[in-house]
């Protein structure tokens, strides 16, 4: 596995890992900057692309959620039962995903890019409000469901699912969105773990790129907890970025496929 990047690469690859790990760690889709990253500027074959990106994912999410835990710990208590459905989801989506050809994963990853395209469009933020709690749903079938079809779609592509798990345990677990943020980074470093482990044992993670990127998502996910959301405007920038991201790289993988 060797690291062959010029210095705008270098630096394109960096600027990508701290933006990616702020995003996540304040909401999601963060994968939507590093996935094409690993595949246009680092030349990974789509189906070791995915699976690289699972490692910054992990080390991201595990310095997220200390952060969030040492602000809110109360926040966590009794979060446990949402582990299973969505680690068990993550195997079976990863499994499925490391089955896929490179031709197959480009016109995945792209049909991914335009239907993120809408999702951010619809500004879906703007409907996930405050919700008053309520144990009584935090256990329904309905809920464990929905974090178990989440785990299969983090486990299979990742990007995105930090919004759709944000939606899942407001509107549907009624947490609040305030201790949803913490609760979905400590999910997603969790059920990574075993995904992770299936991109792994079928040789589609390249290390070098994956702990060097790891390296930057974890000082962007710092950043998330500290900072980020006290910069005028960021949120704006992010989800400018996001867009032009999505649309540009989503048109190179049609075009590569």
């Amino acid at each position: 596995m060797t690291f062959d990047l010029s210095f705008i690469d270098f630096f394109l690859f960096a600027l990508a890992g701290v933006s990616c790990g702020l995003i996540n760690t304040l909401a999601g889709s963060g994968s939507l900057i590093t996935l094409p990253v690993f595949i246009f500027i680092c030349g990974l074959p789509a189906p070791v692309a995915n699976g690289t990106n699972r490692v910054g994912v992990l080390f991201q999410g595990m310095v997220g959620a200390r952060g969030f835990f040492k602000k809110d710990p109360a926040s966590f208590e009794g979060i446990w039962w949402l582990v299973v459905p969505s680690v068990l989801g993550a195997v079976a989506g990863s499994r499925i995903a490391v089955g896929l050809d490179e031709k197959t994963m480009n016109y995945t990853l792209g049909g991914l890019m335009v239907f993120m395209f809408f999702v951010l469009l619809l500004k879906p933020e703007r409907w996930i409000r405050e919700s008053a709690p309520d144990s009584g749903r935090r256990r329904h079938p309905l809920t464990l469901f929905a974090f178990f079809l989440i785990g299969i779609y983090g486990g299979f592509i990742q990007a995105g699912v930090g919004i759709f798990m944000l939606a899942c345990l407001v509107l549907v677990g009624k947490y609040s969105l305030r201790a949803a943020n913490g609760i979905k980074v400590l999910l997603v470093a969790i059920f990574t773990v075993p995904a992770l482990a299936v991109f792994v044992y079928y040789g589609q993670v390249h290390w070098v790129y994956g702990l060097l990127m790891a390296v930057f998502q974890s000082a962007g996910a710092w950043l998330g907890v500290q900072f980020a959301a006290r910069v005028p405007n960021a949120n704006l920038w992010i989800y400018r970025l996001l867009l032009a991201v999505v649309v540009v790289s989503g048109v190179k993988l049609f075009i590569g496929a």
